[in-house]
């Protein structure tokens, strides 16, 4: 299982330059039509934020190494298979996106969130073996979910769009930013707050933001609405680490 997991973080990553357009394929705002351009909907996030693919990218690089070095523990056992499908479902996804076949990518991004949320449940069930494990397999992959819930609702957004469905778009992109920032809010209760996913929510719904208020694509009320969402997932969570601080001080 170790070789796997390798072999689908390098199938990740070489899925990333296609997506990037850097080699070969259309870069993913230009893919399908431009439907996941960061104009397409209004709760797109502003192009800036895709940068964030370049820290998850690495991370799983990194990951791949470090779980091969000898020594790792029985955490990485339940780990293994869950994050070497959410790899190659990222990357699954990058190609049904360059095929233009929104619906698919729907169903893969779905599919890439579940397999995440099962992975945030293994890693609740251990500590990490050291600083260098929180950083690198928590980290990583808290931040991959914390995008990915964001990107999610994106993602089917845009599909809807697409479809034509763009009635009272106002008022649904304010109840998914909401759904949004109740799904952060889980997860910093569910993790004892974990900052790695709160991250990930937080930059997303920063850009889409940053879109709506300051983008080719205006509404303010979305954009309030993001700020909002933001502000609460990281208050939120930021709380829930001083209390439990507060509960635990240092001896």
């Amino acid at each position: 299982m170790k070789l796997v997991v390798v072999v689908s973080a390098v199938i990740a990553v070489v899925g990333s330059f296609i997506g990037s357009g850097a080699w070969i394929g259309t870069p993913i705002a230009e893919a399908a039509g431009g439907a996941l351009s960061a104009t397409s909907t209004l709760v797109a996030p502003a192009g800036t934020a895709f940068s964030i693919w370049s820290v998850v990218y690495g991370g799983f690089l990194a990951y791949a190494i470090w779980q091969f070095l000898p020594g790792r523990t029985v955490r990485h056992e339940a780990l293994r298979p869950a994050i070497a499908v959410s790899m190659l479902l990222n990357a699954a996804w990058i190609l049904s996106v360059q095929a233009g076949l929104l619906w698919l990518s729907v169903v893969i991004i779905a599919s890439l969130l579940a397999v995440l949320a099962r992975v945030f449940v293994l890693l609740q069930r251990q500590r990490p073996e050291n600083g260098i494990d929180a950083v690198i397999t928590d980290g990583t992959m808290g931040l991959f979910l914390g995008w990915v819930c964001v990107a999610t609702i994106a993602n089917v957004t845009a599909w809807l769009v697409d479809l034509g469905i763009t009635s009272a778009a106002t008022t649904w992109a304010v109840i998914v930013l909401a759904v949004a920032a109740m799904v952060g809010v889980g997860l910093a209760t569910g993790s004892r707050g974990a900052i790695a996913p709160s991250i990930g929510i937080v930059w997303g719904l920063a850009w889409v933001a940053q879109g709506r208020l300051g983008g080719e694509v205006a509404n303010t009320a979305v954009g309030i609405s993001a700020v909002l969402a933001a502000l609460l997932v990281g208050v939120y969570t930021a709380g829930v680490r001083l209390e439990l601080t507060g509960a635990h001080p240092a001896k």
